[in-house]
């Protein structure tokens, strides 16, 4: 391997570095989200949340969702949405929102997985608004049951659970690999510079010979 190889090499090395570190989260950064609908058999194609309504990285909170009218929508059949989350795109499968069998507002419950600056996993259901969310919203109800009110509004409550043990599992093993990768390169550095230097030493020491060689007559 010649030096522009092991420039490549290192070069590579650093450029995954730091891809790894511009995809890592940091407490409070918004996570990207995107959600699809389906009634009947006509289903919408993904549409990014916008960024007050998506996840914030380790933070607890609640948000209203606006759920737009589906395309001929009756009320006689239920509607689905379901999510894309965060870059690595976990999916949340369908739930059902409207028309479910429950005469209770719905909420959806949204349980993340975090470990150190990294997105985990993440799961959902949906489940009867508690009342004393309803009282804190008191319009919520009236507005979701009105046929003619247009869009429905629907709290999500995200919760967060860090993973500790995982993180320092990872960490041991990217740091492990990081020590291994930098002495193989440092390994290969020295194995190169040195046979240059020995390449340049035994080539010298040939001309300073037949110079030295040269010089001399022959005696009978």
């Amino acid at each position: 391997m010649d030096r522009g190889a092991i420039v490549v090499v290192v070069t590579s090395a650093l450029l995954l570095s730091i891809a790894s570190v511009s995809d890592a989260y940091r407490p409070g950064d918004i996570v990207p989200m995107s959600k699809m609908g389906q009634y009947h058999s006509s289903r919408t194609v993904w549409h990014d949340v916008i960024g007050r309504h998506c996840p914030v990285f380790a933070v607890n909170h609640e948000v209203l969702i606006p759920i737009p009218k589906p395309t001929g929508f009756t009320g006689a059949d239920p509607y689905k949405i379901s999510f894309q989350v965060g870059r690595e795109k976990y999916l949340i499968p369908w739930l059902y929102i409207i028309n479910r069998k429950s005469s209770e507002v719905p909420m959806i419950d949204v349980h993340l997985r975090y470990s150190g600056s990294d997105l985990l996993g993440v799961t959902a259901k949906v489940v009867d608004m508690p009342h004393h969310y309803v009282e804190i919203h008191p319009d919520i109800r009236k507005q979701f049951w009105d046929p003619e009110q247009w869009p429905k509004h629907v709290l999500v409550r995200y919760t967060w659970e860090e993973r500790t043990e995982i993180d320092v599992i990872s960490g041991f093993y990217v740091l492990f690999g990081s020590a291994v990768l930098l002495t193989l390169i440092l390994s290969i550095y020295i194995l190169q510079s040195s046979k240059d230097k020995l390449a340049r030493f035994v080539k010298e020491t040939v001309a300073e010979s037949s110079t030295a060689g040269g010089g001399f007559e022959k005696l009978e």
